[in-house]
């Protein structure tokens, strides 16, 4: 049976895949993932549109943090203010744990 790769599904537009993405997609049908090559390719936008959704928030984060250090807030990381803050979140834990075990049981 010959399957036919020319996806013809996104309002006209004919999309053709590499050999190795019809491979794949031919590997994905017969194992059952998917009926159709149309399935697959569907799939794949799908994820690839999440991925851009999350890459475009991840930005949005990005440039928020950038105007935030410009309006003076925040702090800046450097190795040598990760190094402080490690050894205060060590000591805060030792504090912790010896006021833990001297109380009362």
């Amino acid at each position: 049976m010959t399957r036919d790769f020319l996806i013809p599904t996104l309002k006209g537009m004919e999309v053709r895949l590499t050999p190795d993405q019809e491979a794949f997609i031919r590997e994905a049908i017969d194992a059952g993932r998917f009926q159709r090559a149309e399935d697959a390719v569907k799939e794949a936008l799908s994820l690839w549109e999440e991925r851009e959704r999350k890459r475009i928030e991840f930005l949005a984060t990005l440039d928020d943090t950038r105007a935030s250090l410009g309006r003076g807030e925040g702090r800046v990381i450097t190795p040598e203010s990760m190094r402080a803050l490690a050894e205060e979140v060590n000591q805060r834990g030792r504090s912790r744990s010896a006021a833990e075990g001297q109380a009362p049981r």
